[in-house]
């Protein structure tokens, strides 16, 4: 019961906080290409993990991730406008490589299909 509820909160919020970073972030220093990933929120209830992917160089995911870490509270507050919870957890952002890691492995895997396929030879009947 408290694994459906804990589940259900984090599809709710990651849904709330992209929301908000989409549509009330003015910081120019967020990307436009932010994606809420995951929301992995404590079985207290008190904080929660936001992994945000960022499509960019490292520079502007890195200051895409501390431009969101100090809005932090202003993102809070708006969020907990729109969910209702006695306390509205403190929100860590993460840098979620996912993404870029799945193109990468796609890319190699790619690759050796090719490099396999090159090395084939007809078999003479």
């Amino acid at each position: 019961m408290v694994k459906n509820r804990i589940a259900r909160l984090n599809s709710l919020l990651r849904e709330v906080l992209s929301e908000v970073i989409h549509n009330d972030v003015r910081n120019p220093h967020v990307g436009k290409f932010v994606t809420v990933m995951s929301v992995d929120i404590t079985g207290d209830l008190q904080h929660a993990k936001v992994n945000i992917s960022v499509i960019g160089t490292p520079l502007e995911k890195e200051q895409t991730i501390k431009a969101l870490q100090s809005a932090a509270g202003f993102i809070a507050i708006l969020a907990s406008k729109k969910v209702v919870m006695r306390y509205f957890p403190e929100l860590t952002f993460k840098l979620d490589n996912s993404v870029e890691q799945q193109m990468r492995i796609d890319s190699l895997l790619d690759k050796i299909k090719e490099e396999h396929d090159s090395r084939k030879t007809p078999k003479d009947n």
